[in-house]
């Protein structure tokens, strides 16, 4: 068994969606520190533990979108049923997209052709690869990857997914091209209409290897009461 993860660090300064509030990470109190306010010092004890103080919004790093992410009468991160969130993965392959373009349903066909005859079925988690992430410490993450449109996600949740997610730091297109084709989150407002979970902030899925549709996939969600997203520590076990 080999774990692969994939998922983002979380650090200070990292890339971040537009509007989103950026991670901090403070050590509050060294294990010096610690030692002293608990008065282990005085018997020897110089070094206990070391406490930080993390503040960061909800769609930082890899994460999954809750059902109320959109949809306002929906449930949030503590809703994510956590059953759809551990199961077969698939990978589907989808490089070929330039930064800008919009993901297809012909992209989508043509990925599930090179499966090697797998399709798509109920309660896979399907991962899309775009190798966007392998940007993801420069500034140009913010711009240069494809995003999904709304028909393309209609198309994978008629096969009964439920939760699918993207190597690249927004599900849709970049903000810019929606500005500019006057389609705005199509892919995201899905959810308005049926449920389905997405994931933004993949890494690494190029390292899954062949056939791409056998091996197991967890992006459990951290219960995060009445926030539209969640942190996931997400993982191929191939």
């Amino acid at each position: 068994m080999r774990l692969i993860d994939l998922s983002m660090e979380v650090y200070k300064g990292m890339m971040t969606y537009p509007n989103v509030a950026k991670p901090a990470i403070v050590e509050m109190e060294t294990h010096r520190e610690m030692a002293k306010s608990i008065g282990t010092d005085q018997y020897g004890i110089d070094e206990i533990t070391n406490h930080c103080m993390i503040v960061t919004g909800d769609h930082i790093g890899t994460h999954i979108d809750s059902w109320g992410h959109v949809k306002p009468d929906a449930p949030r991160a503590e809703g994510i049923p956590i059953e759809y969130c551990y199961g077969n993965g698939v990978v589907l392959d989808l490089t070929h997209k330039q930064p800008g373009d919009e993901i297809t349903v012909a992209d989508i066909e043509e990925a599930e052709r090179k499966l090697g005859g797998y399709r798509i079925k109920a309660l896979d988690i399907v991962l899309l690869r775009t190798d966007a992430a392998k940007r993801r410490f420069e500034k140009s993450y913010l711009t240069d990857h494809p995003g999904m449109t709304k028909e393309s996600v209609h198309y994978i949740l008629d096969r009964g997914v439920k939760v699918m997610g993207i190597d690249a730091i927004g599900f849709d297109p970049p903000v810019p091209k929606m500005f500019e084709r006057k389609k705005f989150w199509e892919a995201h407002r899905v959810m308005r209409e049926r449920e389905y979970y997405h994931l933004e902030n993949l890494c690494n899925l190029h390292e899954i290897p062949a056939p791409y549709h056998s091996f197991t996939v967890s992006v459990l969600p951290v219960k995060w009461r009445g926030a539209s997203a969640a942190p996931v520590r997400a993982v191929a076990i191939v």
